[in-house]
């Protein structure tokens, strides 16, 4: 379609002391094959180049514009603030991480599947970072799905497919009359978004790769990654939604699944020497959840991790007496990684 006959999409960075990619970010939605869009960004009250950079490249194109904030506020707060500033004439938003960029086919693919399927709320594709695709696990020939079936799914660990802000496009009618799009102020808020909003709209997927995403230590993710936020996250999800989207069996049988995983994980952290942070931050969570941290079940299962690692080392011990060409091509095998 030509210009006249694309829809308008508000594209939003959200950015805090973004500047080190904050350029090639923007360099990606300005080589867009779509051209209907405007853009802005929201600087929150940046202490590096991160205005600068803006300021650069809103004198190079009317279409962009900046928003300051007065104070700082945090991520998902930040957020919010830039779905309130999108266009009220657009009909899709999307969102790019100022350290992430797109490939500049992907407004263009997404805007197009949104056109051909109406009853779609959100369009994900697949992304890429230093290491690997993401969002991998829907079946090719899967395009349009329920979305309460998705959230489903998601709710019981089924493939993650949900997407990040990034790798996703928005229908703008969703967003526009909110306050807060972005309702529950969690590191996995855009997860959220999915859960309140899929469930009067159907979940659209592309097969491509469509967007970069960056992996680095000062990003959210790296925290994310850290302290391992997920577990917690989940079961407060399960708690949040799970009545929604679960019939009552479901559900108890998924929240026994979950707290025994993080048990497991949390026994597991024990050997791994976390720190002070990580153990007040899932005791907090444990807490706020109305289920503080058990140390009986914590030992209990660290117990049962023991037994398992000396049966498995009995296992071994046999085997090397055994068969003496087994160990050779294991210590090989080790010493070769």
């Amino acid at each position: 379609m030509n210009i006249s006959q694309q829809p308008l999409v508000s594209i939003v960075t959200p950015v805090y002391n973004g500047g080190k990619y904050l350029a090639e970010c923007i360099e990606s939605v300005l080589t867009q094959t779509y051209q209907n869009w405007d853009y802005t960004i929201v600087n929150n009250c940046s202490t590096d180049k991160t205005l600068e950079i803006a300021e650069k490249y809103a004198k190079l194109d009317t279409r962009i514009r900046i928003h300051n904030n007065e104070k700082f506020v945090d991520i998902t707060a930040n957020h919010n603030i830039a779905f309130r500033l999108i266009s009220p004439n657009s009909k899709y938003c999307k969102v790019v991480e100022s350290d992430d960029w797109l490939f500049p086919d992907c407004i263009s693919r997404m805007v197009e599947f949104a056109e051909a399927h109406k009853t779609v709320g959100f369009v994900v594709s697949y992304a890429v970072d230093q290491e690997k695709a993401t969002n991998i696990g829907l079946p090719i020939e899967k395009e349009v799905i329920a979305g309460r079936e998705v959230c489903r799914a998601q709710l019981l660990w089924g493939p993650y497919i949900l997407g990040s802000p990034t790798t996703t496009l928005y229908r703008s009618d969703l967003i526009k009359g909110e306050k807060n799009f972005y309702k529950k102020s969690t590191p996995h808020h855009d997860m959220a978004a999915c859960y309140e909003y899929l469930y009067d709209c159907d979940f659209g997927f592309i097969h491509q790769i469509l967007a970069f995403e960056r992996l680095h230590d000062e990003q959210i993710s790296s925290t994310i990654l850290r302290l391992f936020t997920w577990a917690p996250t989940n079961i407060y999800f399960l708690m949040e939604y799970g009545p929604k989207y679960l019939t009552e069996e479901e559900y108890q049988k998924q929240f026994k699944v979950y707290m025994d995983f993080y048990y497991k994980f949390l026994a597991l952290a024990i050997f791994q020497n976390r720190g002070k942070e990580f153990w007040d931050y899932h005791k907090n969570q444990l807490k706020s959840l109305g289920y503080p941290l058990s140390k009986a079940k914590l030992v209990k299962v660290l117990f049962s991790k023991i037994v398992d690692a000396l049966k498995h080392l009995k296992q071994t011990i046999v085997l090397v007496l055994i068969d003496r060409d087994y160990f050779n091509y294991s210590w090989k095998k080790w010493h070769l990684r």
